[in-house]
């Protein structure tokens, strides 16, 4: 069933679209679990959290806690409406497909395309949005589980080696959760390349070039991680 579609595809859809697939998982494996751990924001951010960890199990009164809890949800839990709004928007579009062929064919340098490959790239768009759906809704249920685990901590006057042990487990809920966070924006990065595969895909692989470079100059190299290297 897919075939007819996928004929559509040129040479240079292929080579923009396996460019677009490469650089979107190879640079979340590198940020995630490669160089990011150790040199990157991932892993800045982690010893932070494990700091904010003992010294939340170091305080008797952890109202402050739960409402920095409470404002990361209210981050993660903006992006996932609105990403309801995104796809249901592009589920929508899936039935104009012959009004956009008619408004982007006066763009300069858009080519002429059939209607399959307009829902292919719309399909690859929905698809992305899908996905950052996903991420940011796995985040607030690791968020709500971190606040599970703060309501559940220990004492101040616990022991220094369940206190330390339980720091280390808050911490790394509260890293996954942040993770996942950054994997949904990340998603909208790439998301935003995607719409440039509609006027061209050399335009395509371009603009996921610099969506690359924009992130990792952001996560290796940007301000942010010198302050928290600091």
């Amino acid at each position: 069933m897919l075939r007819p579609f996928l004929a559509q595809l040129t040479t240079a859809d292929w080579t923009a679209l396996g460019w677009f697939l490469l650089c979107w998982i190879g640079y979340g494996w590198l940020a995630d679990n490669g160089i990011g751990e150790r040199l990157g924001l991932v892993g800045a951010s982690h010893r932070h959290r494990l700091e904010w960890s003992r010294r939340l199990l170091g305080r008797e009164n952890r109202i402050a806690d739960a409402a920095l809890v409470g404002n990361l949800l209210s981050s993660v839990s903006f992006y996932a409406n609105t990403t309801i709004y995104i796809i249901a928007g592009l589920i929508a579009v899936m039935g104009t497909v012959d009004k956009l062929i008619t408004m982007t064919a006066e763009i300069p340098f858009a080519r002429e395309v059939s209607r399959e490959l307009w829902e292919v790239k719309v399909l690859l768009l929905l698809a992305v949005f899908v996905v950052a759906y996903f991420k940011f809704t796995w985040s607030i249920r690791q968020f709500n589980f971190l606040s599970i685990l703060i309501g559940a901590a220990p004492e101040a006057r616990a022991p220094d080696e369940e206190r330390e042990r339980y720091a280390k487990k808050i911490a790394r809920v509260n890293s996954h959760a942040g993770d996942e966070f950054n994997r949904g924006i990340r998603a909208y990065y790439f998301g935003l390349a995607a719409v440039s595969w509609f006027v061209h895909p050399w335009l395509f692989v371009a603009v996921t070039a610099l969506i690359v470079t924009v992130m990792a100059r952001r996560d290796f190299a940007s301000v942010t991680l010198a302050v928290l290297r600091e």
